[in-house]
């Protein structure tokens, strides 16, 4: 199963920085998309989804020091319910994006280099190093080398 979300937006304010007691901090801001489309009348309508995205740890950290609001930021991560009750008992919910990556794509002035998409470098969970391990079945072709170094794929027993 996936859980994925991948949204390019302005924030709407600056994030918002907390330091929980345990040490680890959570930043919260949102995120505005726009959806471009021509009406009936063929006239241009644009509608704004706004998205609360939570930070965490070093990710928190470096959305404090390089996003502010209006920065157009490129935000990787899943998504997330949360179940609350109002003063009066009801049941409410909120949807948030956990962010698994962030990247500002503000150009930057001093620096020479563009906002552009996430790189190899940039910052993701600690699965970015674990190379995928190839997986060998009985229905899996083989192969052997012959003299002239040729690989020769041997016949399986599938009847297609």
């Amino acid at each position: 199963m996936i859980n994925k979300v991948t949204l390019v937006g302005h924030l709407g304010k600056d994030p918002e920085v907390r330091v929980l007691e345990n040490g680890a901090s959570v930043a919260k801001f949102s995120v505005a998309t726009n959806e471009n489309y021509k009406d009936k009348a063929g006239e241009w309508q644009s509608i704004t989804e706004w998205h609360n995205v939570v930070a965490w740890r070093n990710l928190a950290q470096s959305a404090e020091r390089n996003l502010k609001k209006g920065s157009m930021v490129y935000v990787e991560g899943k998504l997330t319910t949360r179940k609350w009750q109002d003063q009066n008992g009801n049941d409410r919910y909120n949807t948030d994006v956990v962010a698994l990556m962030l990247r500002s794509l503000d150009k930057r002035e001093s620096s020479g280099s563009g906002g552009g998409f996430p790189s190899a470098g940039d910052e993701y969970p600690s699965t970015k190093n674990v190379a995928p391990t190839p997986i060998k079945t009985e229905a899996t072709p083989t192969t052997t080398s012959t003299s002239s170094n040729m690989p020769v794929v041997e016949e399986d027993d599938l009847p297609f």
